[in-house]
């Protein structure tokens, strides 16, 4: 071999390293790459399409000649302003009783009221939906994809999670699978099939945006990314292995179209409602009358809780099952029967969902320790209203030199007040200034502790208050009327 022929065999095997080199630092191509194709949503809909249902709800005419929509705004439209916005669509009459109101005339015709979807529940003619999509309805007519339709019996509807169940006189109907909530991942496509703007059987996608999702309302709800728009309410929220895991419920939207965030009702909650709808027609929910509120950061560093958790106890219901139990204004609680309580509403859920008559146990955060208070659930009933009751006020005494070094004038409670407030002790607020008023403490509140030191008295207002660092935030937990609320003092900068 000549010299010029074994440069060509060393230049030859060179580049073949170095085509080899950068083959392994190069993309790989879409033979190497695992093959990710978008989902086919084609057998999911041949496989639930027949189960989901249209709802059209109907009602008598209430006014003389007013078979006609405000401002010539159809129903759909209507319905989409009460739902998502709150109000009345622009131009629509407020609804306030009127003493020469038409009522309905059992001679007119029943006027179509909205449109919702459903899907059924049962071969023998149990359909799921919204309350919302039947409450107040006269009529309820449920067509089936293959346009058979049946006047449906409303068999109960639950406000709180908006779920309602009604009955269609059928069997051998195709019914829903229901799925496991738990193994449903954000990420995950899922599809939605209902009758937006009553075109029936219309279907969309997208994915599962977040679990959990706390909108205050009485459920975490499912939110997505499917379109979902009026008269989607009430449909089914399917997975890719063809069951029903949520119920569309919800739009979030600031321009009245879909902005891409939908809520669903968790299936596993609705099943439960369902259950109790279809035997006695109403939901039985507990309750130990407690009035509750978020715990902020700063409260819960303030007084040694940590990180921001539980419900914080606003005012206990005199006689209520909380009250017998012991928990006072004031108090976090951090479980209930075992289960933490993360956020105020986790408790307002838990106890909501506890059958009537059992017992549980709550874990209670009260000045600076944790303590187990056993309760009996008794059963929901609509909260009283909760009125502020002015404090006396007494000639207003001189403040000691601590209450003044953060702006505060206090006095003691008469035995009277303790009576009318339901409380052992505390010190009245006579003045505010300084910090204590950047603070948001008014005159007349009642201050039941500092820090994690309880205050039955102006003595001991004072003590507690000089053993209160004074470069950090101080933490004061006061009663107005009858709710308790956290406020802290922050040193003067």
């Amino acid at each position: 071999m000549s010299k010029i022929d074994g440069m060509k065999v060393r230049a030859a095997g060179l580049a073949l390293a170095l085509a080899a080199g950068m083959a392994a630092f190069a993309p790989a191509t879409p033979a190497m790459a695992q093959t990710r194709v978008l989902p086919d949503f084609t057998d999911l809909v041949e496989q639930v399409g027949p189960a989901v249902v249209n709802i059209r709800t109907l009602e008598r005419a209430r006014q003389a000649g007013g078979a006609g929509a405000p401002n010539g705004m159809d129903e759909e439209m209507q319905e989409f302003f009460r739902r998502f916005f709150g109000q009345p669509a622009p131009g629509t009459p407020r609804q306030t009783p009127r003493p020469n109101r038409p009522q309905p005339d059992e001679d007119q015709p029943a006027q179509p009221r909205g449109v919702g979807s459903g899907f059924i529940l049962t071969t023998d003619g149990f359909v799921m939906t919204n309350a919302h999509v039947v409450e107040g309805a006269e009529e309820v007519l449920v067509t089936l994809p293959d346009k058979r339709e049946f006047k449906a019996k409303i068999v109960g509807f639950d406000k709180r999670t908006d779920v309602a169940v009604v009955k269609i006189e059928a069997t051998g109907l195709p019914a829903v699978k229901v799925g496991d909530v738990n193994r449903l991942k954000v990420g995950e496509w899922v599809m939605a099939i209902g009758s937006p703007f009553g075109l029936e059987n219309s279907v969309t996608a997208g994915i599962v945006s977040a679990k959990q999702r706390d909108t205050g309302d009485y459920l975490q709800f499912i939110q997505t990314d499917v379109a979902i728009n009026p008269g989607n309410s009430g449909g089914p929220l399917i997975n890719m292995r063809g069951e029903v895991v949520g119920i569309n419920s919800q739009i979030y939207s600031r321009s009245g179209g879909f902005m891409g965030i939908s809520f669903a009702i968790p299936i596993d909650e609705a099943i439960r409602v369902s259950e109790q709808l279809r035997l006695s027609g109403r939901v039985s929910r507990g309750r130990i009358g407690v009035q509750i509120d978020q715990v902020t950061k700063d409260v819960a560093e303030s007084i040694g809780l940590g990180k921001p958790q539980g419900a914080f106890v606003r005012s206990v219901e005199s006689g209520s099952p909380a009250d017998k139990a012991g928990v006072e204004s004031g108090d976090i609680v951090t479980k209930f029967d075992g289960k933490p309580i993360e956020r105020a509403n986790d408790l307002q859920r838990l106890v909501g969902n506890t059958k009537p008559g059992s017992r549980a146990t709550l874990t209670v955060f009260r000045r600076g320790g944790s303590k187990d208070l056993t309760v009996t659930i008794a059963e929901f009933e609509p909260e009283k209203p909760v009125t502020a009751r002015a404090v006396p006020k007494d000639e207003k005494p001189k403040g000691s030199p601590a209450a003044q070094s953060v702006g505060l004038v206090v006095s003691e409670l008469t035995a009277d007040q303790k009576k009318e407030l339901k409380i052992k002790g505390g010190v009245k607020v006579d003045s505010v200034s300084g910090g204590a008023a950047r603070a948001g403490i008014q005159e007349g509140d009642v201050i039941m502790a500092i820090g994690n030191i309880d205050v039955a008295s102006t003595r001991d207002f004072d003590a507690a208050l000089a053993k209160a660092d004074k470069s950090k935030p101080i933490p004061v937990l006061l009663r107005r009327g009858d709710l308790a609320t956290y406020l802290l003092i922050r040193p003067a900068r």
